[in-house]
Formats: C-alpha cells, sequence, structure tokens
C-alpha cells in the first residue's frame, strides 16, 4: 500500500453519494491521509468523503497551546468539523471516528450537534477508557521507538512489515514538527474541571462500535461498555483485527461501515 506524502492534502472526494467525515486516531505523528490510506478510495466509491488532519495533528498543530486534557481537546475538534461541514455547504453527514481522537471528537460532536449527524461508527473504545499510564513514543523519539508504538496497532506485525516500515518514517518526521509533543502529551494531562464528557443518554443516533478482537491498545470491554451506554448502538467484535481494524480486516472493515451507514 502506498501511503500518501503529508501535505498533498486532499480532504473533500468528488463523490455524488452521502458525505461522509473520517476521523482519525491519536498515535503520534499521525495524519489524516496515512490514517485512511488503506480504505478510502474503497469508502470514496459510496460517499463523499471528507478527512481533516485533526487539531493537534498534522497541518493542524499551530495555535492549539491553549488546549489541555482529552475532553477540551474533543470539544475543540468538534467545532473544527462543524466548521468543515460549513465551509462545504454540508447541513448533515455521517462519521467514522478512530479511537481516542476521532472517536472521542464523534462522541462530542453527536452531543454538541446532534443535527449535523447522521450515522456514527466509533472504533477502538473511541477513548471512553481510562488515559495511558504513559505517553507513547516521546520518551524516546527514535525511529525504532515509532516503529514498536505503531507495531502495538495491528494483529500480527509480521503480515505489515513493509507498511509499519514505510508509516515509522514519515510519521517520526511529523511528531518532531515544532509544538508536536507538546501538543501530544496535553492531549493525555489530567485535568481538574473543563467540558463536562458528553452524556451517552443524550445521544441517540444510530451507532456502530467496531473493535478489534486483538486490540492491543484497547480491551473490547471498552467498547462493550460504551455500546451499552448509548440507546441507539450495537458492537461488533472483528476477529482476527487488532487496534487498526481497517488496516488488519480492510475488506471486513468497508463491508460493515458500508452496510450500517447505508442502511
Amino acid at each position: 500500500m502506498n501511503v500518501p506524502e503529508p501535505g498533498r492534502r486532499a480532504h473533500a472526494t468528488a463523490s455524488t453519494g452521502p458525505p461522509l467525515v473520517l476521523l482519525h486516531g491519536g498515535g503520534p505523528g499521525v495524519d489524516a491521509d496515512s490514517n485512511w490510506a488503506a480504505v478510502r478510495t474503497r469508502l470514496a466509491a459510496d460517499f463523499r468523503c471528507l478527512a481533516p488532519d485533526l487539531l493537534g495533528f498534522g497541518t493542524r498543530i499551530a495555535g492549539t497551546g491553549g488546549l489541555a486534557g482529552p475532553r477540551a481537546w474533543a470539544a475543540a475538534r468538534a467545532r473544527q468539523i462543524v466548521d468543515l461541514l460549513d465551509r462545504h455547504g454540508i447541513e448533515r453527514a455521517h462519521l467514522v471516528g478512530n479511537s481516542a481522537a476521532g472517536g472521542a471528537a464523534a462522541l462530542a460532536l453527536l452531543a454538541r450537534a446532534p443535527d449535523r449527524i447522521g450515522r456514527a461508527v466509533l472504533m477502538g473504545g473511541a477513548g471512553t477508557g481510562p488515559l495511558p499510564a504513559k505517553v507513547p513514543f516521546y520518551d524516546d523519539p527514535t525511529l525504532a521507538s515509532m516503529r514498536a508504538t505503531l507495531g502495538r496497532l495491528v494483529a500480527d506485525e509480521a503480515g505489515h512489515e513493509a507498511l509499519l516500515g514505510e508509516l515509522a518514517v514519515i510519521r517520526l518526521r511529523q511528531a518532531l514538527r515544532p509544538g508536536a509533543e507538546q501538543a501530544f502529551r496535553s492531549m493525555f494531562t489530567e485535568v481538574v474541571g473543563g467540558p463536562p464528557p458528553p452524556d451517552p443518554a443524550t445521544i441517540v443516533h444510530p451507532v456502530l462500535a467496531l473493535h478489534g478482537e486483538r486490540d492491543r491498545v484497547s480491551p473490547v470491554e471498552v467498547s462493550r461498555r460504551m455500546a451499552d451506554a448509548l440507546p441507539d448502538a450495537r458492537l461488533e467484535v472483528v476477529a482476527g483485527a487488532g487496534h487498526w481494524i481497517h488496516v488488519d480486516r480492510p475488506d471486513t472493515f468497508h463491508r460493515l461501515v458500508g452496510e450500517f451507514l447505508s442502511a
């Protein structure tokens, strides 16, 4: 798989299908292009896909110095997506939110701007589990450390050696951009006060929770609790997949997402 070079942004596809916003995950050095490379072309055949770099990552690091704590970041990213929809003249869109960045932003958006969202797919627990005990990568900001960090995201590293090596080079470069470390560490800072977490009881949208059976980042139980708390959600555990369901099982991912969003 060829991973797009950072900086070559094509945030919206020309498809006339329903709008779909792809919200990437929250690992060090991530950006939208590389996160969704495995599935975006196929999704774009049926949906008008928008895939922005979320605040704090890729091209959107500058100007985020006042944010601290996961809830503040999620709320800011929810506002970012509303602005994105406004700029593209989109009244209502579906969401796919990946893990602690995109998933948490999707939950915040469902709660804060419910009329702008149709259906939502939430991956890997959507940031509803506990904060990590240790911030990954930045205590040892090397290529080997980045490769090890990415390796935990797939179920079987041996099946993705070339991809992981390619991504490690790209994401190391992005993770070392000015301001990237400060922004990343602030996303995992415990903060007293700040925006309240979304109340799952108020999120009445249809939600599909996807979790990899072999996820080494977040246990399946995190998504199970989230799905149980949401009024109209169901959980699909993808056999043989790790945290990166769309990379480990792209065919299954594409089928589940397409069927759910088209229902």
